[in-house]
């Protein structure tokens, strides 16, 4: 991460997330409920609709030349931390992603809060924080949420992060939809 000045820590994507089949069958049955709500934000966005199930959403990805698989494990030492970010690969993206964390906190790690950071027009940015149990997940936005206005729906940006490890190891099970080029 240091490298690309993303923060510090290591991320591994899945090759083929086929070939572990817990990683497999969390991407397809966590996929069942999420097209619903997103569904409900595209036109509150002027967005497209999205496929019921991650085979529809996978082929749609390959037609746009989306092929690499985007589930991965991410992995926080002692003062390691993702900078704040989007995480947007390609045409094709679907609006929202989930992190599931997988050390319990207060005993394997200490920091390392998950942090969001919801940009809104004409107003001050707002910080969210959620710290997360063993094998809890967060759903949360890929890159905005849409916001009831005086004049309608609009967007607010949101960028993800977390907050440095203060000690022992964090670990996070990332669980992305779409495939990236």
């Amino acid at each position: 991460m240091q490298r690309y000045q993303f923060g510090r820590g290591t991320y591994e994507y899945y090759a083929e997330p086929t070939a572990v089949a817990l990683v497999q069958y969390l991407r397809e049955q966590l996929y069942l409920p999420m097209p619903w709500m997103a569904n409900q934000w595209a036109p509150q966005l002027n967005e497209r609709s999205f496929p019921a199930t991650l085979s529809e959403l996978i082929a749609e990805c390959a037609d746009n030349g989306q092929k690499r698989p985007t589930p991965l494990i991410l992995q926080y030492g002692e003062g390691d931390y993702p900078c704040l970010h989007r995480v947007i690969y390609g045409d094709s993206v679907f609006p929202l992603q989930i992190a599931i964390m997988l050390n319990q906190p207060g005993e394997d790690l200490t920091g390392g809060e998950k942090v969001f950071v919801e940009q809104r027009p004409c107003l001050q940015s707002r910080a969210i924080v959620v710290k997360p149990e063993l094998g809890q997940g967060m759903i949360f936005p890929v890159h905005h949420r849409p916001v009831r206005g005086k004049n309608g729906f609009r967007r607010h940006p949101m960028r993800q992060g977390t907050n440095a490890v203060a000690s022992g190891h964090r670990n996070t099970l990332g669980v992305i939809f779409r495939n990236a080029r």
